[in-house]
């Protein structure tokens, strides 16, 4: 625990956002959550740099089930299913949230899916947050996921994104390097953090239109909320993220959500070695958005 004083509750609640205050507290009281090895009470004052173990309960779900949502497949053989992924789609089930998802689809259109990732994210090899669109690839098998989760960790696979974000970027082109880690005050966000995971985004702007700006990111590494965090850390947020942007912006009424297209994938096939290139075109919402700047 790095602050003296706090509470536990409050210092678990900071640093693992997905889970909510009762769920917190419902683990203090069970014992599964240990300050130097010794359980404590909810409201136990931290001295400052004690270490704080949490159990987590194997997450207690109904069976997933497969669902015939449409899919927009860009390929697919025995060993991997490239998708472009809706706007506004969950990647996988978690608490509160197991319809709709990606996986759910996945299990109605595949026989089998790798089972790397346990029950609840079947073939999943990477994730895109809900409000992401684009390219995403998923395993049918281990072997084709362990082949992908290696290029990933190795950087081999490239992975390139589109975003409209606010004002005008100076330079043509740039690297943001920030470690990237949970935000200290606010419990759903992430932020460049002391301590954090190295992140390293490189953007080129595309089209400039004033106020705004069409960028491209390439991600040399990928955590969570990486270019959404990058962009607003330089002062550029996505038009249209609820986290990290501005809460009013001109195009409420044509996108929900950041405007962020996973718009390629560059990978080595699993199976066959073959070098694949797929690109998945920019959905509609931003699209609309460009034609509105452009009229401007």
């Amino acid at each position: 625990m790095d602050k003296a004083g706090e509470r536990l509750d409050r210092f678990l609640a900071r640093q693992v956002p997905e889970l909510t205050r009762s769920h917190i507290q419902k683990l203090i009281e069970r014992g599964d959550v240990r300050v130097a090895g010794k359980v404590q009470k909810a409201g136990y004052k931290a001295r400052g740099g004690e270490e704080v173990s949490v159990t987590l309960p194997a997450p207690e779900m109904t069976a997933i089930l497969p669902e015939a949502i449409p899919l927009d497949i860009l390929y697919e053989d025995a060993d991997i299913i490239v998708v472009n992924k809706a706007r506004g789609m969950v990647v996988h089930p978690a608490a509160g949230v197991t319809t709709g998802t990606l996986v759910n689809a996945l299990l109605a259109h595949c026989d089998d899916l790798s089972g790397i990732n346990g029950e609840i994210r079947p073939g999943i090899v990477h994730r895109l947050d809900k409000d992401t669109s684009g390219v995403m690839v998923c395993a049918k098998n281990d072997r084709a996921h362990v082949a992908l989760a290696e290029q990933i960790k190795a950087k081999t696979a490239r992975r390139t994104y589109v975003s409209i974000v606010h004002g005008n970027i100076a330079e043509e082109s740039g690297t943001i390097k920030g470690a990237i880690g949970r935000h200290p005050t606010e419990r759903k966000q992430m932020a460049i953090v002391a301590g954090g995971k190295p992140a390293v985004t490189h953007f080129r702007v595309l089209e400039r239109f004033g106020a705004f700006t069409l960028v491209e990111c390439r991600l040399e590494t990928g955590r969570t909320h990486q270019i959404r965090v990058h962009m607003t850390s330089i002062g550029h947020p996505l038009v249209g993220d609820p986290k990290y942007g501005k809460r009013k912006h001109p195009f409420a009424a044509l996108i929900t959500g950041q405007a962020l297209h996973s718009q390629s994938l560059d990978l080595i096939h699993p199976a066959t070695g073959e070098a694949m290139h797929f690109e998945a075109p920019l959905p509609r919402d931003m699209a609309a958005i460009l034609e509105e700047l452009r009229k401007r």
